[in-house]
Formats: C-alpha cells, structure tokens, sequence
C-alpha cells in the first residue's frame, strides 16, 4: 500500500503505539503530520528519532515511556508530551494494557515472505502480533532498504514476521537515525581508565552509548585482555569494534553451553551507518525481547558480568538520579536499574556508575556528588542496588559497607572544589 492510503486508515480519534528509538516508523509518522483532522489521537512510543510535525498537532497526545531531545524540544515547545514512568520491560504490560488500535513499526524489506525487525526487538513484539491477528486492529510494517536485516535465537524468538501477518505494508526510503559517539572528553577518558580496572579475560559486558563507554570500549579493543562476552541492552559501536578486534567469543555461561553463548544479546541498536551495515545478516548478534535481555536473573547468569552505566547525580547515601533533573524529566528509566543491580546478584559480577564530578551550567561549576539531593529530586536506582560509582577523581566501592563508610568514600572522589564540605558532611553522617 503506498503511504497515503496507510495515513487515510488512521481515523481522527485513534490509538497508535510505535516501538522505542530504532524502531519508530518514520517515513509513516512524518506522513501522519500532514494531516489536520484529529479529534483526539493517543500515541505511546519513546525517545523518538527525529522531530514529527504530527506531535505538534491538535488533538494529538503523546505518551513517551523514554524522553530524548524530541520529546524535550516538544514538551518544552507547548506540545501535549507527558512522561509514563516505567522501566523498559513494563512497556510490554503497557502496550498490553493500553491495546492501541494501530501498532506500527519499522523493518528491513521482505525476504522469502519474510520481514526482520531490523534495529529492534524491545517490548512491542507481542502486541504488534495480536494487532496482525485481531481484524478490528490494524498492523503497519514500514519497510526500508537502508535498515539491516538481523536476526532472533530459534525457535522462540525469531525476530521476524510473516506477510501474511501484516495488515499494511509500506515501502520508503528512511535512514535509520544515526547516534554517533562524542570525542570522550578527559574525564570521561579518566573514568573509562578506573571502569576497564574490572574488566579482565572472560568478563561479559554491558555498555549504554556516550562518551564513556565508547571509550571503555576502545580501550579493551586496544587492550590486551579478551574472551568478553556481550549481554547488553543497547547494541553500540564501541561493541562492534570490540568484536572486530577479535575481543569477542561470547563464552558467557560458567559451562560454556549456555542457551546465549555464541553471539552478543541486545534487544536494540543505534550508532553509525557503519554498524547498521555490519549488522545485516550478521549472525554474532541476536536480537530478543526486552523482558529476556534485562531480566536481572539473566543478567546474573551471565559469567562474570561487568555493566557499564551512567548517573546525572549520586548523594553520599548512594542514591542514584539517572533521567531527572530537580524532579523534570531528561530522559527515561530504561534498564537502569536492571543493569545495576543485577551483576551483584552473582559472586563474581560487577555494577559501575559512572559519572563526570562535575557540570558547567550558564558557565558555573555544578557538584554532581552531593551531600544531599535537592528538594524535588526523583530516584532512578535505590542505594541498595549500587556497588561502584566511579568519577575521574577515583573508586568508591559501595557495596557492604555501612552508610557512614560509602558517605567516607563517595566523598573521596568529588571534585577538589566542593569535596571539603563533602568530606565534613559524610564524618557527620547522615546529614540533618
């Protein structure tokens, strides 16, 4: 069907959902916004790829379960834009819950009668096929040449749909949104050399995307320790050139006959062109359902898991703020708290959060180790889940201490400017 005829089946008092990042159907959501004629359109997705015009629209109202610089822009813009608390593996209950009318996604172009999903598996999988089954719902498949054919792990999990599945499929020429990593600056290098001290031969790993753990990355790939084992939520670039330098074999299970071992687990993927095209049909990485990749019983199994994370803020308590700035919401809860605390769930796993000291706001210096939160401020992770926070000053290993003895050390590794203060504060823990 072309997409003109796929927009005109969307009714102006509607329900659509579309998967997070990769896999949004852009080419039929920009189409979407050219029409003007919504009473009252409910939309859920998450951390959307590029600026929709449909969002600015009236009668349109967005639910996004992850905020990124769209959902900030559209928010801050006037638009109807709200924030669905939830980690990643609850999108699946919500979808379920919500049973929007219209599922939507995007894919790599048939084969066989067959159609990948591509850049993404996350938490939509099962309601995009009851949507394909049930005659009053409504299945749109975009489909585009640029976007990799991947593949699942047999026979459950196959990461694909048949046509006979798909109620409206639709060709366009869409890139995938490309996320490509920032030069690290000399803090984050700072941190990624502290972060690569945990990772030795045989360690499997998680990293998310940004400066850290692109060069967390780059440094095992340079580095001489192997045998790692992949087991990550977001596949990146830094993990494709770890595999090219020969650093991946994937023994993840303590067996070695783990139903995982032999090819990277990730539930989606962003970066460059470079890795989307390494990506298709590449069987070294699979792509599985969201409530699998960051179930922390998993995740734990894996052997000898190290997870790379990163942090807005810590208090001396330990607290985490990962996706909120004084209560406003940033960006979004994903598997944060799934990462961190489920390494330390086995002996021989560990959890860092990573974060800069410090941040230069309106030109002033901000404290990221803080005696205290500010008033307002919403907890990603509990301190109870946390086991190292790591800046560019140093190491503060957290887990099985006492409050008085993570206040000591988290203190420790704050920037020179403000860790007097903080020093002061942690000997008279807790603070008033």
């Amino acid at each position: 069907m072309d997409i003109a005829a796929a927009v005109a089946l969307v009714r102006p008092t509607d329900s659509i959902a579309v998967p997070l990042g990769p896999g949004v159907p852009g080419g039929f959501l920009h189409a979407l916004g050219a029409r003007t004629d919504f009473v009252d359109l409910q939309m859920f997705g998450a951390l959307l790829p590029d600026l929709y015009e449909l969002f600015t629209r009236s009668g349109v109202h967005y639910r996004s379960g992850f905020f990124g610089p769209a959902e900030r822009f559209l928010r801050d813009s006037g638009a109807s834009v709200d924030f669905v608390p939830a980690d990643f593996r609850r999108f699946q209950t919500i979808l379920h819950d919500l049973a929007p009318r219209v599922m939507a996604t995007a894919a790599a172009p048939p084969v066989d009668g067959w159609v990948s999903l591509s850049l993404h598996a996350g938490a939509s999988i099962p309601e995009l096929r009851k949507a394909g089954a049930d005659p009053e719902r409504l299945l749109v498949v975009e489909v585009s040449p640029h976007f990799p054919r991947t593949m699942g792990v047999a026979p459950e999990h196959m990461h694909r749909f048949h046509v006979d599945e798909i109620d409206v499929l639709i060709e366009t020429d869409r890139m995938p949104f490309e996320l490509a990593d920032a030069p690290p600056t000399d803090a984050e290098r700072a941190i990624a050399e502290f972060a690569t001290r945990y990772v030795h031969d045989g360690c499997t790993l998680q990293t998310g995307i940004g400066g850290i753990p692109s060069q967390v990355a780059k440094l095992l790939a340079d580095g001489p320790s192997g045998d790692f084992g992949i087991h990550s939520e977001m596949f990146t670039t830094g993990l494709m050139h770890l595999h090219r330098a020969g650093k991946v074999t994937n023994r993840k299970s303590v067996s070695g006959l783990g139903r995982f071992d032999g090819f990277s687990v990730t539930t989606f993927a962003a970066g460059v062109r470079e890795l989307y095209e390494w990506l298709h049909d590449n069987d070294q990485v699979r792509f599985l359902p969201v409530d699998i990749v960051n179930s922390p019983e998993l995740i734990a199994e894996n052997r000898d898991m190290v997870t790379i994370n990163g942090a807005l803020s810590v208090d001396l308590a330990g607290q985490v703020v990962a996706d909120t700035i004084i209560g406003k919401q940033f960006s979004g809860i994903g598997g944060h708290e799934d990462f961190v605390g489920a390494p330390t769930l086995s002996d021989d796993g560990r959890s860092l959060i990573c974060l800069p000291s410090t941040s230069t706001v309106a030109g002033e210096l901000v404290n990221r180790v803080l005696a205290k939160l500010p008033y307002g401020s919403i907890i990603s992770t509990p301190r109870h889940q946390v086991d190292i926070v790591i800046t560019e000053f140093g190491v503060a290993e957290l887990q099985g201490r006492t409050v008085r003895e993570r206040a000591r050390a988290l203190a420790a590794i704050a920037h020179p400017q403000f860790r007097d203060e903080l020093v002061e504060a942690a000997l008279n823990w807790p603070v008033d």
